[in-house]
């Protein structure tokens, strides 16, 4: 997939747990999770949102985009 998802990222500035985030923006560690290793096959902005707000952060230091190689 061409849009990698840099919570992880984000998470290891601020020294902060994956635990954290999703009890500070009310969704499951699953689906937070699942959004970071990139398997999410979508995000609410409204998720989007809420992360940004609680990691003081741009979307686009969340999501960024890479072309696949298949796709050139």
């Amino acid at each position: 997939m061409a849009i990698i998802v840099n919570v992880d990222v984000e998470l290891a500035k601020r020294k902060m747990k994956l635990k954290d985030l999703a009890e500070a923006i009310g969704i499951t560690v699953q689906n937070l999770s699942i959004l970071k290793t990139g398997k999410a096959r979508a995000i609410r902005f409204s998720t989007l949102d809420a992360i940004c707000k609680h990691l003081d952060c741009q979307p686009g230091d969340i999501l960024e985009y890479r072309p696949d190689a298949t796709e050139e």
